[in-house]
């Protein structure tokens, strides 16, 4: 459920301690994550993410094996949220796909 004031979707973000700095915080601890970048899709309430994960940990791997992976990595956090929507990266097709739009990678996690 939507917050209906930003008074209520911060108070509701504190409530589950799920936001986007602490997923990244657990994803670049678990992942070894070269690039994040999480949107709350929510309106602040923290229930709802997309998330782009790049990671060396993603080679050789499904998309459904990725996807268990990160998974994995934020069981408790995702039991917690609404919805969750990972694309997962290995560093070199983020830069192909990067070189594709004609940007490169942004620098730090």
């Amino acid at each position: 459920m939507s917050a209906r004031t930003d008074t209520e979707a911060a108070s509701n973000a504190n409530s589950s301690g799920i936001t986007p700095t602490s997923l990244k915080a657990t994803l670049t601890q678990k992942l070894e994550a070269q690039y994040i970048d999480i949107e709350d899709m929510s309106g602040g309430c923290g229930a709802m993410f997309e998330a782009i994960i790049v990671s060396p940990l993603f080679a050789k791997k499904t998309t459904l094996a990725r996807h268990r992976l990160v998974n994995g990595a934020l069981k408790e956090e995702i039991a917690a949220i609404h919805a969750w929507t990972p694309k997962c990266y290995t560093p070199e097709e983020w830069e192909r796909k990067r070189a594709e739009e004609g940007t490169g990678m942004p620098q730090g996690v």
